[in-house]
């Protein structure tokens, strides 16, 4: 209730006023106690004169004393005060009543300190606004006997007055606090209200609602409070659209942006993760993440001086290699946290190795025929009287070497074209059955050289294809020349065809040696050899499976190995059912 303006300022007028009533009461109450006793020691004084004393003492030393000093005092009754309030007592030199005019409270009075310094020869005339009595006692001395005149005021009729007074404060402060009130009310309102109207403007504004200006009421400090107000409220409309853009347009770049964002404060709690570092990093967003959770135990960046830059690591995230960037986030040192700036550079590593791989691969395979061409040609120019048998010898060697040459490079400009997207399917429509038969009737013969058993396996009704025959035929006979080359003599081949959900299934199969697991997933890749040593012996360049996987590939195709090391291996071509070219005769010869 008393946390509003309005009601401290209420509060606050309410008891400046009260404060103020009950000083002035206690002022009043003290002043009309200290005119009692001012006037009570006035009026003592004014009896007590040498002349009266002297009259006192001359009664002291008479026979009877202690009468004839209280009749002497009855006669001064009136100049003394003397009435119901205040009582006159005579005493002994121990403090015992003798006489008095209050002969039933005389003998019980109090010996209170005034009577104690009379008993010391001094006259006790202290006397205190705290004490609820006014007194004082005069010694007087007759030879060795010593009286004591005390004089003592109860105080009643003062307390009378001070209690009537106390009465009229009390009314007072009742009429003081209900104007104050009133007052207070309209006073503290009139203050007030500015600054509500402004307090409301600020609760709108944290809502964000600016559709309203403050009314400007005043031309004093209240109302250029007001005007400084409105002014502050278009100024921050104005500041917070612009954040808002900005903020959308960081807030969309973030969230599109194919690199991964981490921000975190000085303490290295997460701020903000983009969708592409979730992925990247492989961990979901949360509030509680840490610096050492998401980036592991890379070193936070220090304070940037003109000549850093923003350092770069490698970090290994499972199967990803990322590179990233660690920048101080914020300006001040107490403010700072770490932006982490996440890039995958994992595909530029692979492509990176393949290249290198690729080159180094290319210049293996030409620099062997090309050693043995130049080998066996500086033998030829050297030696002019070789056999005729052993130059058609090395002349044959040459030969097939440049033959291997141009294998190796007409397959490298076909895996070339395929790579650039300029490889052309010459499409048309054929039985698959025929195609399968044409090309086990190519690779018979080559297998029973071999001593293999070749069998044709062809399921019912095998459809009619959409697709470039050459290439299929190009693809097949690659997977079976593999199989008849590498299975030991006197091995069982088979090549067969059928349907499956929709697709040309094309499967070769052999009882070779098998293809280990480890070899199985780069079996496609170019220049890949399971042995390369062996391969190489038989002729083998490393890249028919390659052509072959990107030719099925522009088929909308797939291939796969299945192989078990000594037991055998399966290679399976599965091809879709095309139906969207015009029935187109094949004029091959099968």
């Amino acid at each position: 209730m008393f946390r509003s303006l309005h009601m401290k300022l209420v509060l606050i007028l309410i008891l400046l006023i009260l404060s103020v009533m009950l000083v002035v009461g206690t002022l009043m109450m003290n002043r009309v106690t200290s005119f009692y006793l001012s006037e009570f020691r006035t009026q003592m004084e004014d009896v007590f004169t040498t002349q009266f004393l002297g009259e006192l003492r001359d009664e002291a030393n008479g026979a009877d004393a202690a009468t004839r000093l209280r009749d002497m005092l009855y006669a001064y009754a009136g100049p003394l005060g003397i009435d119901t309030y205040r009582q006159y007592y005579i005493l002994d030199a121990s403090g015992s009543y003798l006489a008095g005019s209050d002969a039933v409270s005389g003998p019980k009075l109090e010996v209170t300190s005034n009577i104690i310094r009379a008993l010391g020869g001094e006259i006790g005339d202290r006397m205190y606004l705290a004490e609820s009595y006014m007194d004082i006692a005069i010694p007087l001395s007759a030879g060795d006997t010593i009286y004591i005149i005390y004089i003592k005021d109860s105080n009643a009729e003062l307390d009378e007055l001070k209690w009537m007074l106390f009465k009229i404060t009390v009314q007072v402060i009742l009429f003081g606090l209900l104007f104050a009130v009133l007052l207070s009310f309209l006073l503290s309102k009139t203050m007030t209200m500015p600054l509500e109207n402004v307090t409301k403007g600020a609760a709108r504004l944290a809502s964000g609602k600016f559709d309203r200006m403050l009314e400007v009421q005043s031309a004093d400090e209240i109302g250029e409070l007001t005007r400084t107000f409105n002014h502050m409220a278009k100024t921050l409309q104005e500041t917070l659209a612009d954040v808002e853009g900005e903020r959308n347009k960081l807030g969309t770049l973030f969230l599109h942006m194919t690199d991964g964002v981490a921000a975190f404060d000085k303490n290295g709690a997460i701020v903000h993760m983009n969708p592409a570092a979730e992925v990247l990093l492989g961990i979901p967003f949360s509030e509680t993440l840490t610096y050492d959770e998401v980036l592991g135990d890379l070193p936070q960046p220090g304070t940037p001086t003109e000549e850093d830059q923003t350092p770069s690591v490698e970090y290994k995230r499972g199967e990803r290699t990322l590179q990233v960037f660690l920048a101080p986030l914020g300006v001040t040192e107490n403010e700072r946290g770490t932006m982490a700036v996440i890039h995958d550079v994992t595909a530029q590593q692979k492509l990176e190795s393949a290249r290198r791989e690729f080159v180094a691969n290319v210049s293996h395979e030409l620099r062997t025929p090309l050693t043995s061409i130049k080998s066996y040609t500086e033998t030829l120019m050297e030696t002019s009287d070789l056999p005729p048998q052993t130059s058609a010898r090395f002349l044959g060697v040459i030969n097939n070497e440049a033959d291997r040459m141009a294998r190796i490079v007409k397959d490298l400009l076909t895996l070339s074209r395929l790579d650039y997207g300029k490889f052309d399917l010459k499409l048309s429509r054929f039985p698959s059955s025929k195609m399968l038969t044409s090309v086990y009737d190519a690779m018979v013969f080559e297998a029973k050289n071999r001593f293999h058993t070749l069998t044709l396996d062809l399921g019912d009704n095998l459809p009619v294809i959409t697709a470039d025959r050459e290439r299929i035929e190009q693809v097949v006979v690659n997977i079976l020349a593999n199989s008849v080359k590498y299975t030991p003599n006197g091995g069982t081949i088979t090549l067969s065809g059928h349907v499956e959900n929709g697709m040309l299934v094309i499967s070769v199969s052999d009882n070779g040696v098998g293809i280990p697991k480890e070899d199985q997933s780069r079996l496609f890749e170019r220049f890949y050899r399971v042995e390369k040593a062996r391969t190489r012996d038989k002729g083998g360049t490393g890249l028919g499976l390659a052509i072959a996987a990107e030719i099925v590939r522009y088929h909308n195709g797939t291939i796969s190995v299945e192989s078990e090391v000594d037991v055998g291996t399966t290679m399976t071509v599965r091809l879709p059912i095309r139906e969207d070219l015009p029935d187109v005769q094949d004029t091959r010869q099968v």
